[in-house]
Parts: C-alpha cells; structure tokens; sequence
C-alpha cells in the first residue's frame, strides 16, 4: 500500500507540471494587454518601464519559469511565513497591481461556504438518495431520485438559479436576490439573514451534485444487493438495516467515491456562473471579471489552482480505495 502510495505521489508532480505548462501556453496565446487600460498621456518610456516590472518584456519560457517559481516557492512561502513579502516579486494582477494570491485569499472564504455546504449537502442526500432507491426498486421513491437526477443533469445551473429566484426571491420574496457578502453573523438574526441568502446558491449547487452521484451510488448498491454474501446476510436474520449500513454501504462506495472525489473540485465550474448571478464575492466572479478585463495572471492562477485541486482530489480517492478494498493494498 506504500508503494501504492508513492508511486501515485510520484506521477502528481509532473501530471501538474505539464497541466500548468499547458494553461500558460494557452492563456499565453489569448488576447489582451495590460497596458490598454492605461491614460493615452503616459509617455512612452513609462510605458515601457511599466511592462518591464511586470515581466512582459521576457520571452515566454522565461515568464513561465519565473511565474512557476512564484507559484510553488514564493507564493506558499509567504503563506507560511518562510518567505518576507518583498523579498522577492510576487505574481501581479494586471489590473489591480496587486498580488494575486491576495485577491483569491480574499475571497475564498466565501466561495469555501458556498460551494463547501453544497456539496456537502448534495453528497448526503445522494447517498441516502441512491440507497433507498435501491432498496425499493420500482417504487415511487426510486422514480422520484430516477426523475432528480434527470432533470439535475438537463438543467444548467443559470437556468435553475433563474427559476429560483423568480419563485422564492420575487413571488414569495423568502430569500434576496443579491447575496450580501458584507453580512457578518453576530447574533440569531444576522445568521438567519445568512441562511435565507445562502438557500438559493446552495440549492442551485447541490442539485447538481446530487443529480450527478444519486444514478452512480443507485448503479453500484444495486450490484452489491444482489451478491452472494448479501443473500446469505439476510439468510442469517440480520436486520435490513445492518445489512445496508454495515455491509453493503462500504462495497458500494468503492466504484462512488471517485466519483464524489473528482465531482468536488468540478463543482467550482457550476459556482463561476452561480456566483455571478448571486452576485457572490467568491473565487468564480473573481475568474469571470478576471476575463472580461483581460487580466490573464489571475486567469492563470485561478485556472491552474482549479486544476491542481482536480489531481489532488484524484490522488485522494486512489490513496482511499485501499482502505475501502483491501484487494487493492497489494496493487
């Protein structure tokens, strides 16, 4: 299991390598200059000593060096104190002249409620959801999970999030339309007024979620249902219940929690255009304002934090399967 281990560690360093290399090299092709938005009366020079700080005037291979080791080394050493700020230049927004990583630090917290309470949400009901289709095969139950995840999966996020609001935002007025990102929760009222905003976003995320993994944990506890081992279970006398918590739950999960693993940084793809109708303050408007102004060392950074968050939530799920499957320790 170890070597398992390790030789999974050892093919998430150069699988992010060459997935950063080949953001840059894309976003490197893309339009835009950081000098456009600049007054037309800033002399020439200025203008040029102005690209040269922030490193346009290096050749591309260079920039990607020199922005790799700001990610990896500067960056993190920083957040962890090792590295003064100052010391060493740091990656610049284009637009705002600031540090990068600032900008995201600032906002991840919100995102992080959002998207973290979704999907924590749509994972348990999917499970719960798979399982008790499962266990009443044919049965109202399991058309109504059958029906949910269909229409999880026939639904963009933009139109669920415009249905919502036009029902329980505008007719019922239940929730606001605009999520307030200066609401602080200091006492019973404040933190209603945050559960009432963070309904709608949460719904409009965790449909999706549920909608995705509810057909995967239904597939896989049917097959497990249906093994010898079960059968002889309930030959037994086992209750129903033990029989699906103890010993059908944990085989079930096996071909799910990959599933579940690689779905968690996804969901980041569904909060980009939740937040920017919710008009929350979180990484995804970051992204979509980042784009629309050109500013591709955010663009960068984001997309590449994304990515590296996919591999990682893939390096966890293999390095689980182990404790789920002994028949993998060996492998």
């Amino acid at each position: 299991m170890r070597s398992h281990a390790l030789r999974r560690l050892a093919m998430t360093i150069p699988t992010l390598l060459v997935i950063s290399a080949i953001i840059f090299a894309l976003l490197e092709f893309a339009p835009g200059d950081p000098m456009a938005q600049l007054p037309s009366t800033i002399p020439p020079d200025v203008r040029a000593e102005m690209r040269a700080a922030l490193g346009l005037g290096q050749p591309a291979p260079v920039r990607y060096g020199m922005w790799l080791w700001q990610m990896v080394v500067v960056e993190p050493g920083i957040a962890l104190g090792i590295v003064a700020d100052g010391d060493t230049p740091r990656i610049l927004s284009w637009q705002t002249r600031g540090p990068v990583m600032t900008l995201i630090a600032q906002r991840l917290p919100q995102t992080m409620i959002v998207v973290g309470s979704a999907y924590i949400i749509g994972v348990i009901a999917a499970i719960g959801l798979g399982i008790l289709s499962a266990r009443r095969q044919g049965s109202a139950i399991d058309r109504a999970g059958t029906g949910l995840a269909a229409m999880g999966y026939a639904l963009p996020p933009f139109f669920t999030a415009a249905v919502l609001i036009y029902v329980f935002a505008i007719q019922l007025e239940w929730a606001p339309t605009i999520y307030d990102t200066t609401l602080h929760v200091t006492g019973w009222n404040s933190f209603a007024a945050q559960m009432r905003q963070m309904a709608l976003p949460i719904t409009v995320l965790s449909l999706q979620t549920t909608a995705q993994i509810t057909r995967y944990m239904r597939a896989a506890m049917l097959d497990t249902l249906g093994q010898e081992y079960i059968l002889a279970a309930r030959a037994k006398g086992l209750r129903e219940r033990t029989i699906l918590m103890v010993h059908a739950l944990r085989n079930s999960m096996i071909p799910v929690l990959p599933v579940i693993a690689l779905g968690a940084p996804q969901i980041f793809a569904g909060a980009i255009i939740t937040e920017s109708i919710f008009g929350v303050n979180g990484v995804g408007q970051l992204l979509i304002t980042s784009l629309s102004a050109g500013d591709l060392p955010v663009v960068q950074t984001v997309t590449v934090l994304i990515a590296v968050a996919i591999v990682l939530a893939n390096l966890a799920s293999d390095l689980a399967l182990p404790w789920l499957d002994p028949r993998l320790r060996d492998a």
